[in-house]
C-alpha cells in the first residue's frame, strides 16, 4: 500500500475519501479552490493545497495544478472522487505517467465507456442487453428521423460524450425529433466539446437500476448489489435505495451476470457502476451506461454489505487482495439515501447561501455524509449537493420510517434546501409502495 493520497475533489466526497484513507494510516492531501478554503474537508486532511480561483476550470479541473500539488506534497496516489476529473482519461494517463498511483480504472476503460455509442456496441458484443438504437453517431436530423422509423417512437436523443443526466431529450414524433436533434447537438458541442449524438428507444415507464461492480487486482469482476435510482428530476437522481423493490432473485442474478460481463469486456479494475433501464412489467433490462468511478450513492451499498468501497478502491489500486471474503457477500436489511441539495423543494432551482445553522440527525441506522457545516457558505460555483442522508433498517418499512424521522431532525438555515421535498417523497403513497418509476416526481408535481 502506498503511504499518501491526494484527493482531487471537494466537499462531501473529498471528506468521505479522506476519512477512510486516514483510517488506513495514509497521509492525506486536500486540494481546494478559493471559494472552498473554509470547508471541513480542507481542515480534515493532513495537508492542503490551494489550486486556484472558484472557476472549476482553474481549480478542480486544472490537471497541471493538481499534479503540481501532488509533486509538492509528495503524494504517492490520487483519488479523483466523482465528477470533475474522475472520468477524464487524459488526467488518469497523466497521473500514471507522473509515476503516481491512479485510484481508478485504466485510461483505456474510461475512454471506451465514456463514448456512449462505442460502449453500447461493446456491451452488445459481450452479450449485455442493449435497447434498440443506432450503432453509429448521426450526422443530421434527417438521418435521425430515418433511423427512428425503424426503432419506433418515442426515442431518446443522447449526446455520445454526455453524462450526469445531461445532453438528452425525448421525441414523440418525427417533427419533434428533427427540432430536438439540433438542440441536443448544439448543447453537446458546447458542454462536452463533442457534438456527436445517437438515438435509442425511449421507455416511458421504467426503473433506473444500477449494479455496483468491483474489478479486483486478480482480474475478477464482482457484482456487489443493485441500487434503485428511479427517483429523478431532470434525469438526475434525488433518492436511491437498495435492494430495489422491483428486483427479485432471478432478475437480480441476470442483472449481476450482465454487469460482471460488462466489466470483464472492458477489463475493468476498481469500483464502477453498470446502469440499466428496467422494464418491470416485462422483466427486461437494457444497458444504459457504465460509470467508471465511485457513485454518489455508494454509501447505501456499503451500509447493507458492511464493505468500505473506498478502502477497496485503495486496495485494488495498490494491487492488494480485497479486505472481505468475496465468496460470502451477503446483504442485510434495506438502505435509503436522500440527497440533501441547496435547492428549493418545488422547482428544484439552486439556492446557495451562508449556513447560519446546521444540525445533523443521528441515531441507530442513520449516516450523514456532509460537505458542509454551520458557518460555511454554499456557493453557486459547484453542484448543489450539501449532504447525503442514509437510513438503514432491517426492512424497507423500517428504513423509510427512520429516514422520515431523520429528515424531520435535519436543520439547515441559510441556503435553500430540498428537505421539504424529501419529507414529501417519504410520505408519498406511490413511493412507499415500492411500485414507482422514473416519472414519479413528474406525477408528484403535476
Amino acid at each position: 500500500m502506498f503511504d499518501s493520497l491526494l484527493v482531487a475533489n471537494r466537499g462531501e466526497i473529498a471528506r468521505r475519501v479522506i476519512r477512510t484513507a486516514r483510517q488506513m494510516g495514509l497521509r492525506t492531501v486536500a486540494v481546494y479552490s478559493e471559494a472552498d478554503g473554509d470547508l471541513p474537508f480542507v481542515a480534515e486532511a493532513d495537508e492542503s493545497v490551494l489550486l486556484g480561483p472558484a472557476n472549476p476550470a482553474e481549480s478542480y479541473r486544472n490537471v497541471e495544478a493538481t499534479l503540481q500539488a501532488a509533486r509538492s506534497t509528495g503524494a504517492a496516489a490520487i483519488h479523483p472522487g466523482y465528477g470533475f476529473l474522475s472520468e477524464n482519461a487524459d488526467f488518469a494517463r497523466a497521473v500514471v505517467q507522473a509515476g503516481l498511483v491512479w485510484v481508478g480504472p485504466s485510461p483505456e476503460a474510461i475512454v471506451e465507456m465514456g463514448d456512449k455509442v462505442a460502449a453500447r456496441n461493446m456491451m452488445a458484443a459481450a452479450g449485455v442487453p442493449v435497447s434498440p438504437g443506432t450503432e453509429e453517431p448521426l450526422d443530421s436530423a434527417g438521418a435521425a428521423v430515418a433511423a427512428a422509423a425503424g426503432i419506433g417512437y418515442p426515442v431518446m436523443i443522447k449526446a455520445a460524450a454526455g453524462g450526469g443526466g445531461m445532453g438528452m431529450a425525448v421525441a414523440e414524433n418525427a417533427d419533434e425529433l428533427a427540432a430536438k436533434f439540433e438542440t441536443v447537438t448544439a448543447f453537446a458541442a458546447r458542454t462536452f466539446g463533442d457534438g456527436r449524438v445517437f438515438i435509442e428507444r425511449y421507455f416511458p415507464a421504467v426503473r433506473h437500476v444500477e449494479v455496483q461492480i468491483l474489478g479486483l487486482a486478480d482480474g475478477r469482476v464482482l457484482a456487489l448489489g443493485e441500487r434503485d435510482c428511479s427517483v429523478q428530476r431532470r434525469n438526475q437522481k434525488v433518492a436511491e435505495e437498495t435492494p430495489s423493490p422491483a428486483v427479485g432473485p432471478a432478475l437480480r442474478a441476470r442483472m449481476f451476470a450482465a454487469a460482471s460481463a460488462a466489466g470483464q469486456a472492458v477489463g475493468y479494475v476498481g469500483a464502477g457502476t453498470v446502469e440499466f433501464l428496467l422494464d418491470p412489467a416485462a422483466g427486461e433490462f437494457y444497458f444504459l451506461e457504465m460509470n467508471t468511478r465511485l457513485q454518489v450513492e455508494h454509501g447505501i451499498t456499503e451500509t447493507v454489505l458492511g464493505i468500505d468501497l473506498v478502502a477497496e478502491q485503495l486496495r485494488v489500486a495498490a494491487g492488494d487482495a480485497p479486505g472481505f471474503d468475496t465468496g460470502a457477500v451477503v446483504p442485510r436489511g434495506h438502505a435509503i439515501e436522500l440527497r440533501i441539495n441547496a435547492e428549493d423543494s418545488k422547482r428544484f432551482l439552486p439556492g446557495p447561501g451562508h449556513i447560519t445553522e446546521w444540525i445533523e440527525p443521528s441515531g441507530d441506522g442513520i449516516r450523514v455524509d456532509a460537505g458542509y457545516t454551520g458557518g460555511n457558505t454554499v456557493t453557486p460555483f459547484y453542484d448543489s449537493l450539501m449532504a447525503k442522508l442514509i437510513a438503514f433498517g432491517e426492512t424497507r418499512a423500517e428504513a423509510l420510517d427512520k429516514a422520515a424521522r431523520a429528515v424531520e431532525g435535519f436543520t439547515i438555515v441559510g441556503p435553500k434546501s430540498n428537505l421539504a421535498f424529501q419529507a414529501e417523497l417519504l410520505a408519498n403513497a406511490e413511493f412507499r409502495s415500492g411500485e414507482y418509476d422514473t416519472g414519479l416526481i413528474g406525477r408528484m408535481r403535476s
